[in-house]
């Protein structure tokens, strides 16, 4: 189970990082273009959020049946030595955590903006806030914290 969750989370991250592309794209071409936030901008806003909860939840099944964060909560002394687990135990589950909390907030705020442009650039500032979260969080395999590769086999 723990290697499916693993496979499945690292194959969510590209769907999550398009949709939050193409969302910030959108969102600055709008803001910037003085463009009408469609229907189409509306929907894109709402499944970046729902694909950042569903890796999320994704996200909490793996931390609970981790090796690494059993190591953590049963060796915690040990543990915070070591980078790897010190990284997933706990650095990468709450940044990614918070930049989860300020989607939602941003995506929740824009969709009450009463001006398209307001509704734009709620979108740019609080999705780009979201996307230097996550780069910094993410296990790149060049990282120097801890590397991971960017696709993992099913």
């Amino acid at each position: 189970m723990y290697l499916t969750l693993l496979a499945l989370h690292s194959l969510v991250r590209w769907l999550v990082s398009a949709a939050l592309l193409l969302a910030l794209f959108r969102a600055y071409r709008g803001w910037l273009s003085k463009k009408v936030f469609s229907r189409f901008d509306d929907s894109l806003r709402h499944w970046t959020a729902t694909l950042a909860h569903i890796q999320l939840l994704l996200g909490i099944c793996l931390y609970v049946t981790s090796p690494l964060t059993g190591y953590l909560l049963q060796h915690y002394k040990d543990g915070v030595q070591q980078r790897e687990i010190r990284f997933f135990g706990m650095e990468h589950s709450l940044m990614m955590l918070t930049a989860v909390v300020v989607l939602t907030v941003g995506s929740a705020l824009a969709k009450r903006k009463p001006t398209d442009s307001e509704k734009f650039k709620t979108m740019a500032l609080w999705f780009t806030a979201v996307l230097l979260i996550i780069l910094i969080a993410v296990p790149w395999p060049f990282s120097p914290f801890v590397g991971r590769p960017y696709f993992r086999p099913f």
